[in-house]
């Protein structure tokens, strides 16, 4: 199918570049697939957003295999120069748990607040232990992204500019183009699959539960040792974080004096810093002379009360 003369090369800085869908035994017409790429400029950058592409509006049914045929053999260039491919759903969970790992550490934490720790949290982690996938293949939805990694970034630069190349030629390159019988067959050989994948081999189901509930207890006994030492070791304000399971035995006192000395040491310099210190510095100070003026007074009084009494008794 040939690509229409008004298609633009270029939209909001993405280069677009057309791919030909083969035909379906449900939809039986060569269908144009518009794929938009630029490098990837992500908002936190990584050590390898440099040498990466990034592809919006990937094919609801593209894999790795599709993305690296697509941006090596199909356009031209030699395989091995892709080292990753990410997938929308498999980037957000990347996030994701890099965000919990740094979330619910319980050590390393700095400031007054204390953040809480759940063993939920902890489990929600284990994703080395997973049950028996029942697809044969993922499916993406319609506007996915994908990222794609090159060995470097010399790579990802002919690549960008192999496709525009590409783009140029009249007819474009057919999505999944050598990659029959290499993977997993859509329509109702996939449900097909879906159903026998539905009921795993004992042995392997077996096997994913074990590991499930070994790194349980592994993670478990690792969190209870956690709280066990928060525990007995105090804050910097010395206070006792408290957990579940109880206190052991109590803190040294040494400790806790040691750390309320620390504190306090950290305070210096900081006791006129507001204006509501200065004033209460001042009052404080002023009642104390007049505590210090009474008491001078009563003693005073009571001298002279003794020496009247004194020259009475002489008389």
């Amino acid at each position: 199918m040939a690509i229409l003369d008004s298609t633009p090369k270029e939209i909001a800085g993405y280069t677009v570049f057309p791919l030909a869908l083969p035909p379906l035994p449900s939809f039986p017409e060569a269908a144009i697939h518009y794929l938009y790429l630029r490098p990837h400029e992500p908002k936190v950058p990584d050590a390898s957003a440099s040498r990466s592409l990034f592809l919006a509006n990937i094919p609801f049914d593209s894999t790795e295999l599709h993305i690296k045929g697509l941006l090596s053999v199909q356009i031209g260039l030699p395989q091995g120069r892709i080292e990753d491919v990410r997938f929308e759903g498999q980037r957000r969970k990347l996030k994701d748990t890099a965000h919990r790992k740094l979330s619910i550490s319980p050590h390393g934490q700095k400031g007054h607040k204390r953040k809480r720790v759940s063993k939920v949290g902890n489990i929600e982690e284990i994703d080395d232990a997973t049950l028996p996938s029942t697809w044969d293949r993922d499916l993406r939805k319609g506007g996915f992204t994908a990222v794609v990694v090159f060995v470097d970034r010399e790579s990802m630069e002919t690549a960008l500019r192999a496709v525009r190349r590409k783009k140029s030629e009249r007819n474009p390159p057919t999505w999944g183009e050598g990659l029959e019988g290499r993977i997993p067959a859509l329509g109702s050989s996939r449900y097909l699959a879906h159903q026998k994948l539905t009921y795993p081999d004992e042995d392997i189901l077996l096997h994913s539960v074990n590991t499930y509930m070994a790194e349980f207890t592994a993670r478990e006994a690792a969190q209870e040792r956690s709280n066990a030492r928060q525990r007995q070791v105090p804050d910097e304000d010395g206070f006792i974080t408290v957990t579940r399971g109880g206190r052991i035995d109590p803190p040294r006192q040494e400790a806790v004096q040691e750390l309320a000395a620390k504190h306090k040491a950290k305070q210096k310099g900081f006791e006129n810093f507001y204006r509501f210190q200065t004033r209460e510095k001042r009052k404080a100070q002023a009642r104390e002379l007049i505590e210090k003026f009474e008491a001078d007074q009563e003693k005073v009084k009571r001298m002279r009360e003794h020496r009247a009494g004194f020259k009475a008794s002489l008389s």
